[in-house]
């Protein structure tokens, strides 16, 4: 897949769901604007799950635990779609083999917003979150 399409298919909502690494907790703005994006996309909650834990989490934990906590406070959307198409594009083989595994690890610092984000979109699409 080329850049343009993996762009076009993607990016809106890598940007859209990005902010889940950042330092301040998302506020309610934050939770809707990322739920009005995933619903353009049609996903099931499976889908965003291997996003979440294969595409994103990856380059954005990096991110997150990193030195220059200011620089990513007030991250550049191109310089990030360019990290996370590098990052895509080299996901197979051992490589995704290995992300899948440590998927925890990277996870584990923005499970709790995501989680709140599955229950936030399971209840605006009528399903009934887990208890």
């Amino acid at each position: 897949m080329d850049i343009e399409t993996l762009v076009a298919e993607r990016g809106e909502l890598w940007l859209a769901l990005a902010p889940l690494w950042l330092e301040r907790e998302p506020g309610e703005t934050d939770y809707a604007r990322m739920i009005e994006v995933i619903e353009r996309h049609d996903l099931s909650l499976d889908q965003l799950e291997w996003i979440f834990r294969l595409e994103l989490a990856p380059v954005l934990s990096r991110h997150q635990v990193s030195v220059a906590g200011s620089e990513w406070r007030s991250f550049n959307e191109d310089r990030l779609l360019r990290q996370l198409v590098g990052h895509y594009r080299r996901l197979r083989g051992w490589r995704k083999g290995f992300w899948t595994l440590f998927s925890g690890l990277t996870t584990m610092m923005t499970r709790h917003r995501w989680n709140q984000l599955m229950t936030r979109l399971m209840a605006a699409r009528g399903e009934q979150p887990p208890t």
